[in-house]
């Protein structure tokens, strides 16, 4: 089967999309396929009337399937990209991240011949609106490449990176940046945002994810800014902090994703309305010591047997009817392997601050695994 990736991040790196990136780069080592990653391209006035965003004319020779990896509903019309896309290639088929967006799916949408998104929710519109087949596959995180090999020390008690509410951050900022706290709160520790140091930085960021105890993380409806569309989602940040074996606190999203995809005890940990409050909460938590570690055990282990991109792959190729290529198999073997490792001393948390609710049922690949790969061992 000769397939083509389309994902526009590698072109426009940004670290808020890395995760995203790494799906597009997933697909293209496990299908041996062509990656295409388009520039958009400035339009002057006047705008077409047809509303759709203009890319970079890129060619390809087609082939049986193009995948499209869309950050928002706006990139499915990446395909205009490829002349004559529905002529070139037998299939196309698109994940798309931020489906919650109803107003981005435009008229490129029609030419799909099936697409996921990542909230139940989001499937009514693009399906009635264009009659396609909608499926819904939730977001994951590249658990081989980040989860830790080995349990280090925690120096950083606090992480908080990419967006913060602004009250909370300005409370943390003020009681624990000063000599006399003995916390230590690590925020922003990202260098670059966009450009070609995106990926080369992320490795950067697991690094700090992985020395450090607890990683902030609040659901978009905290002290919105702006006027941007939002959703109860989890995104990025909660995936990257659980399978690097922080505890996560915050405000967890209020939604069938959040009970769903955060699923076990102590997944997640709520802070007060009150930022002081919260300030007390941490304080309190940190001072658990070998509770935390038991529960990071537990959250790296959960994360790599529910949320590895590698999952979500072969759910889309039942969706979409692809075979699933050969070596996905001896990797999810070693991610059960790495998983089964962590899941020795993983015991929930029994926090000061109100857990996450409880888990509903054994996680995907649970199951018998095979003999571990080498102990983890403490630094």
């Amino acid at each position: 089967m000769r397939m083509t990736v389309a994902c526009a991040g590698h072109a426009a790196p940004h670290a808020g999309w890395a995760a995203i990136d790494e799906l597009a780069d997933l697909l293209v080592h496990y299908f041996d396929a062509t990656l295409l990653s388009p520039r958009r391209v400035e339009r002057r006035w006047p705008w077409p009337r047809s509303g759709r965003s203009a890319w970079q004319r890129l060619d390809s020779d087609g082939g049986d399937v193009l995948f499209v990896v869309a950050h928002a509903p706006q990139d499915l019309a990446m395909i205009d990209a490829i002349p004559d896309a529905r002529r070139r290639f037998g299939r196309i088929v698109a994940w798309v991240t931020d489906s919650y967006f109803e107003g981005g799916f435009g008229p490129a949408t029609a030419q799909y011949d099936g697409i996921t998104v990542t909230a139940p929710e989001d499937q009514a519109h693009p399906r009635q609106r264009f009659g396609i087949p909608v499926h819904q596959v939730y977001q994951g995180v590249d658990g081989l490449a980040w989860a830790p090999r080995q349990s280090t020390p925690r120096a950083i008690d606090l992480i908080g990176f990419g967006r913060m509410p602004a009250s909370y951050h300005a409370h943390f900022a003020r009681r624990f940046h000063g000599a006399q706290s003995p916390a230590l709160y690590l925020h922003s520790p990202l260098g670059h945002v966009t450009g070609p140091d995106v990926h080369l930085e992320r490795g950067m960021l697991f690094k700090l994810l992985h020395r450090a105890s607890v990683s902030l993380a609040f659901h978009l409806f905290v002290e919105p800014e702006g006027q941007r569309p939002r959703s109860m989602m989890v995104t990025s940040r909660w995936l990257e902090s659980l399978v690097s074996g922080c505890v996560v606190a915050g405000r967890r999203p209020v939604s069938t994703m959040a009970d769903e995809m955060l699923a076990w005890p102590g997944a997640t940990l709520e802070l007060g309305d009150d930022p002081r409050d919260a300030g007390d909460q941490l304080l309190a938590l940190l001072a658990q010591g070998d509770a935390l570690e038991a529960q990071r055990h537990l959250n790296v282990q959960q994360t790599l047997l529910r949320h590895d991109w590698r999952h979500r792959i072969v759910q889309m190729c039942a969706c979409f009817g692809l075979p699933v290529p050969p070596a996905l198999a001896g990797d999810i073997a070693g991610l059960q392997d790495l998983a089964a490792c962590w899941g020795r001393g993983a015991a929930p948390l029994d926090a000061g601050v109100s857990s996450a609710r409880g888990g509903r049922g054994e996680p995907p690949g649970s199951g018998p695994t095979r003999s571990p790969t080498p102990a983890l061992h403490a630094a």
